[in-house]
């Protein structure tokens, strides 16, 4: 199997190979500053360094995100989570009721609907 990213720098290939990791699905390599930075730093390097797990840094992001309010980006996290088996059903529907109680219930609930479209799909 060849790397489709051979001809990339080493930075840049580290980091779409995580993305691809991380998230699942096939990556192509993007433009602009703003890819730039999330492909090479974010996921070249801090997603890469040790002290936390994939599944660590996963429930931090979840949390994080349930309570900002980033219902658009848990839509991407919690079926990666699901699919890539770090998170199951009972995981996920645990971490709903617990976020809720300190997240807020609206942020919570928006979480449960991303949690339930998850699981209903089947995406693991």
């Amino acid at each position: 199997m060849t790397d489709k990213f051979a001809d990339l720098p080493e930075q840049r290939r580290r980091g779409l190979q995580k993305m691809e990791q991380v998230y699942g699905f096939d990556m192509t390599d993007g433009e602009g500053d703003f890819f730039g930075y999330t492909a090479d730093h974010l996921f070249g390097d801090v997603w890469q360094r040790e002290g936390l797990s994939d599944r660590d840094r996963r429930l931090l992001l979840i949390g994080l995100l349930a309570g900002t309010g980033g219902a658009d980006v848990l839509g991407i996290q919690v079926p990666a989570a699901y699919a890539n088996g770090e998170l199951d059903a009972t995981a996920l529907r645990e971490i709903v009721i617990f976020l809720c109680h300190y997240a807020g219930w609206p942020h919570g609930a928006r979480l449960n609907q991303v949690v339930e479209d998850t699981i209903a799909r089947g995406d693991q």
